[in-house]
């Protein structure tokens, strides 16, 4: 093995093993992009049970197959990340708002508790958040339809 080469596979309980260069292997290790929305192809952390890191990949884009294929299936299991394609309708007041909206995995309806949970990230992203802590993303403002744009205006 070179300093990079590490090798992922599932334990009998399904837990993931992470192998090191070193030899060891840490059971129950977890993937974490480090940029998940503005890098995704970037750093990736392994970390133990306990929450230390354990392991970093520099670049997720850079290792070769099948085990990126391996590592991008597990991360897509821990970062679950709706892209919304168009937003059908928001009501509610200031302190609270329903919204249904069309994401690449489907029709969603989610509750928003507060405008700040609705921010554009220095990318040009617009991240929001709803009151289960599960997040939505909008890549690209400008590829929403206008209907959508205006709905998403109020809050930007």
């Amino acid at each position: 093995m070179t300093e990079f080469d590490f090798w992922l596979e599932s334990d009998p309980r399904g837990r993931l093993v992470l192998a090191l260069p070193d030899g060891t292997q840490h059971v129950g290790a977890e993937p974490v992009r480090a940029f998940p929305i503005t890098d995704p192809g970037g750093p990736v952390s392994f970390l133990g049970e306990d929450g230390r890191e354990l392991f970093v990949v520099p670049r997720l884009d850079a290792l070769r197959q099948p085990l990126r294929s391996r590592l991008e299936a597990e991360l897509t299991q821990r970062h679950f990340l709706p892209v919304i394609n168009r937003v059908v309708r928001v009501t509610g007041g200031a302190e609270a708002t329903e919204w249904e909206v069309e994401t690449d995995r489907g029709p969603i309806r989610f509750r928003v508790t507060g405008e700040e949970h609705i921010c554009r990230l220095p990318s040009g992203h617009i991240l929001i958040t709803d009151s289960n802590a599960r997040r939505y993303l909008v890549p690209n403002l400008n590829s929403l339809p206008v209907e959508s744009r205006r709905q998403l205006a109020r809050f930007l």
